[in-house]
């Protein structure tokens, strides 16, 4: 999967494994990744795929932090946490949402397979162990997986994480964590907030 990374991210990071700070993160996050993700899905959906879009991503943020409790950088880290929620789009029909081809499922997941098992996760329980709280039903459109269409998927990154920094370089397996972080530009750790999509 390709994916984005800058210093916000090494900053949510940081922010999402303090005390109390962690809390905040993890709804500012699960705001934005509800936003991001709601932006493209089909309109007259995506009121109806937003309360479990909010709880499935507040629990992705506990497989986050248990990828890096298991040494895995960050970048891979949080592919492991969209691949999740890959799954999940796939599993309810929600294509114009997925952000690489439904052919590609398999690859990803075998990628990282041992952490997957480890967690009971597959693509037909993409939350695993890690589903902790209800997650509200949301209509599927299975319909479209007969011929799906994938507005936003970028396909033959399944081999690897391929990660854009912030010059829009890509390269394999992230870039090198700073030594000093500053939690403070991490999403919602500012008064006024104006996040974007490179922030997900």
């Amino acid at each position: 999967m390709k994916i984005r990374q800058n210093i916000r991210h090494f900053a949510t990071k940081k922010a999402l494994t303090m005390p109390v700070i962690g809390d905040i993160a993890t709804e500012k996050m699960v705001d934005l990744h509800v936003r991001v993700f709601g932006e493209r899905a089909d309109p007259d959906h995506r009121e109806e795929r937003e309360p479990h879009m909010a709880a499935f991503f507040e629990c992705t943020f506990d497989t986050y932090l248990a990828a890096l409790g298991e040494g895995f950088p960050e970048a891979e880290a949080r592919e492991i946490t969209h691949i999740q929620a890959n799954f999940d789009f796939y599993n309810h029909g929600w294509t114009e949402m997925m952000e690489f081809p439904a052919d590609e499922l398999e690859a990803h997941y075998e990628r990282y397979q041992q952490f997957f098992e480890r967690y009971d996760i597959d693509i037909a329980n993409p939350l695993g162990e890690f589903r902790t709280i209800d997650i509200p039903d949301a209509p599927a459109t299975l319909e479209k997986l007969e011929n799906p269409e994938h507005p936003h998927a970028e396909g033959g990154f399944a081999d690897d994480v391929y990660v854009e920094d912030a010059s829009g370089e890509v390269a394999t397996g992230g870039t090198e964590e700073p030594d000093d972080v500053d939690v403070s530009v991490a999403p919602g750790m500012q008064e006024v907030d104006d996040v974007d999509e490179e922030a997900a």
